[in-house]
């Protein structure tokens, strides 16, 4: 296949997985191939769903996902500190290991030729034949404003990150890992262990361990200088649209959203946990951004068993009730949620 969408998922992320699908069926094209990647081995709803579609395939292969995962434990190996600091955490190998499975979409034996990546919490607002377009003249393209926070991607007070990256590229090429579109073939294995002998030369100091893949490849585009394009940079002021679900003033039409009368690309309900729209989802009625874009999605062809919500709505980030707090203080809160 020459063009696709690959996403990452597995059963905790399976409400919006069927979202994310669904709004790529209505607004991106119901033609356009989709591949689910899991994310680790808990996925028996998402094999059912893909099953139901039939321009969506499911990827599985644990041999083509070891590689990089190992790419990415030797990453952190180089790390000073990462490696140890999340076994004092509990954390098995290291942080969000299935996040990397993803990667093998740079294979050169990969599915698609030209690839757009979304995250399974992201909903695709128009045809995107104009990001596959790009990647004509580009091998990595993104749209979004990730740069004005490079705070996320590389630990900034790191005394190696100027010395490795110029502060022009930090404030322009930085971009967020929830999307972007690119080639098979990027990232080969010898250029692979040459950034490995980067980062173990003292390179890897400034990765940032709170979103260990995201920095990663933030790292390899920018060590490797693979040409890239941001949409949300190049485009005039008043073509380029918003994507995050914290930006406010977007306005929905007919369940598509628009920013300054512009439609946006994709939103992405970033920085909101799974957990939310799973309890949305079993019919607890809280809110959150663009709740009923989300269930417009999800339910787009199950509108029957879509919640009907008979209380009043609770904020996602409502703080927690005095006497949850006050359970906390005391110890109590566990007990208080087994014992209901």
């Amino acid at each position: 296949m020459t063009n696709g969408i690959y996403t990452l998922a597995n059963d905790y992320v399976y409400h919006q997985l069927v979202a994310l699908l669904n709004s790529i069926e209505v607004n991106a094209g119901e033609d356009v191939p989709v591949c689910v990647i899991a994310y680790n081995d808990q996925i028996e709803q998402i094999r059912a769903e893909v099953a139901s579609r039939k321009n969506v395939t499911i990827l599985e292969n644990p041999e083509i996902f070891t590689r990089w995962e190992e790419f990415s434990y030797q990453v952190w190996k180089s790390h000073p500190t990462a490696i140890q600091t999340w076994q004092e955490q509990g954390i098995k190998k290291f942080y969000r290991v299935g996040e990397n499975r993803r990667y093998c979409a740079f294979d050169p034996d990969s599915l698609f030729e030209k690839f757009i990546y979304f995250d399974a919490d992201t909903l695709v607002m128009q045809p995107i034949n104009f990001i596959f377009d790009q990647l004509e003249h580009d091998d990595f393209v993104v749209y979004d404003f990730q740069y004005q926070d490079p705070s996320h991607i590389y630990n900034l007070s790191s005394p190696q990150l100027l010395q490795v990256f110029s502060q022009k590229q930090i404030d322009s090429d930085i971009f967020c890992s929830g999307f972007y579109a690119s080639k098979r073939g990027i990232f080969p294995p010898e250029q692979r262990e040459w950034l490995l002998s980067q980062l173990r030369n003292g390179e890897s100091d400034f990765l940032y361990m709170g979103a260990p893949n995201q920095s990663v490849l933030n790292y390899m585009r920018m060590k490797t200088n693979t040409s890239f394009y941001n949409f949300g940079r190049n485009l005039p002021t008043d073509k380029a649209t918003g994507c995050a679900v914290t930006s406010t003033h977007f306005e929905n039409r007919n369940h598509i959203l628009y920013d300054k009368g512009n439609r946006l690309t994709y939103l992405h309900y970033i920085g909101l946990s799974s957990k939310i729209f799973n309890r949305v989802c079993a019919g607890e009625n809280i809110d959150f951004p663009y709740r009923d874009i989300f269930l417009h999605y999800r339910y787009l062809h199950e509108p029957e068993n879509r919640p009907n919500f008979t209380t009043k709505p609770k904020a996602y980030n409502a703080p927690p009730s005095l006497g949850t707090r006050i359970l906390r203080k005391l110890g109590l809160s566990n007990q208080a949620r087994v014992a209901k």
